[in-house]
């Protein structure tokens, strides 16, 4: 019996495991001596966040809710790190499997490692090179620490190789949230705000902003909220706020006519929006692949990508805060004058059958 843990922390984690999930229980139908524990670190507190995407992505609730909850990035690792290890020692586990760039990622993986049982980090070898970002510090501390590497690119692979790691531990799968992304395309929800704010197919823009150098510096924020509304003014743009924005939102205390702000948005209503969107303005790197399996126009708000394939290929431009930049790229939206958009290799929804057929090839 091979015993799996995998690791959910925070709303992206759970479009990642749920393909996974999903192909471990088919092996179970088919007699396969497999067995896995969920567990949610509880980083994501927010239900909206969270919760719903269990019942969504149709995956089992988790055997264990660390819920760590908020706090500081060491409360967080601390926190997670406690409850985990404690976790992985009532419940034996022949692999570990984590996913992504967020902090349970990073403090799962040592747990793990000083109990030692292995680890698998699926998406590694994504790298932004810049270390100011505390999803970079997770994704090299975890890659420094990890037994197997599932890769969503050749640039992951060749990063990884860089860092010495031996090619019989790299497997390129592709892109494991494509999986959720193309299977639950038809089940897509238009939101109960849609026909209220009367948006109509391409004539809205989707904005979305959670990092802290863009969203937690209210003079920041406001430069972008200023520049933004003013360049797009013939669209309305619909931002989903993070709750540790609003706030920062509300001490601004303008008011932008074509400014919609709503809560922030179960899965299937979000990916609902962004299909339906001229273009995209984000800060955050799994909304770039996803609009780029879309076809999406995507401009994103900082100065480099650990997913540089979406630039080369997709749908993707980095402006930062070059607002001229911003302005050229909302008006190639407007004007339909997007560039040639390419899907990567193995971004195909089969991800997630690579990875398991793997896992059951692997020496425990």
């Amino acid at each position: 019996m091979i015993r799996l843990t995998l690791v959910a922390g925070a709303r992206p984690n759970f479009m990642k495991i749920a393909p996974l999930i999903h192909q471990i229980q088919q092996k179970q139908k088919e007699g396969k001596a497999v067995a896995f524990r969920l567990i949610h670190t509880g980083q994501h507190y927010d239900k909206n966040l969270s919760d719903t995407f269990f019942e969504e992505l149709n995956i089992p609730k988790p055997n264990a809710n660390l819920q760590v909850g908020g706090g500081t990035q060491a409360e967080q690792t601390a926190g997670i790190m406690i409850g985990f290890e404690k976790e992985l020692a009532e419940n034996p586990s022949d692999l570990v499997i984590v996913v992504g760039d967020v902090t349970s990622t990073m403090a799962c993986s040592i747990v793990a490692k000083k109990a030692n049982v292995k680890v698998a980090h699926i998406e590694a070898g994504i790298r932004s090179f810049d270390l100011t970002m505390p999803e970079e510090i997770n994704r090299m501390v975890t890659d420094s620490i990890t037994d197997y590497f599932f890769t969503t690119s050749s640039y992951a692979n060749d990063n990884l190789k860089k860092a010495g790691i031996e090619a019989d531990r790299i497997f390129f799968v592709g892109n494991i949230m494509i999986d959720s992304l193309v299977k639950n395309l038809e089940r897509i929800e238009e939101p109960s705000f849609f026909k209220e704010l009367q948006l109509s197919d391409k004539k809205y823009l989707v904005l979305t902003m959670h990092r802290p150098a863009n969203v937690d510096n209210k003079e920041n924020l406001q430069q972008y909220l200023d520049n933004i509304t003013a360049f797009a003014k013939d669209f309305t743009i619909l931002f989903p706020v993070h709750p540790r924005t609003k706030p920062v939102i509300e001490a601004i205390g303008k008011n932008y006519p074509n400014l919609e702000l709503v809560e922030p948005q179960p899965y299937l209503k979000f990916i609902y929006l962004l299909k339906n969107a001229a273009g995209v303005i984000t800060d955050s790197g799994g909304i770039t692949e996803e609009a780029t399996y879309l076809h999406i126009p995507c401009i994103t708000l900082r100065e480099n990508t650990e997913r540089p394939e979406t630039c080369v290929l997709g749908s993707n431009v980095l402006v930062g805060n070059d607002f001229k930049a911003l302005e050229e790229n909302i008006l190639k939206i407007k004007e339909n004058n997007w560039k040639k958009v390419q899907i990567p290799e193995l971004w195909d929804g089969h991800t997630a059958e690579r990875i398991v057929k793997i896992l059951f090839d692997l020496k425990y």
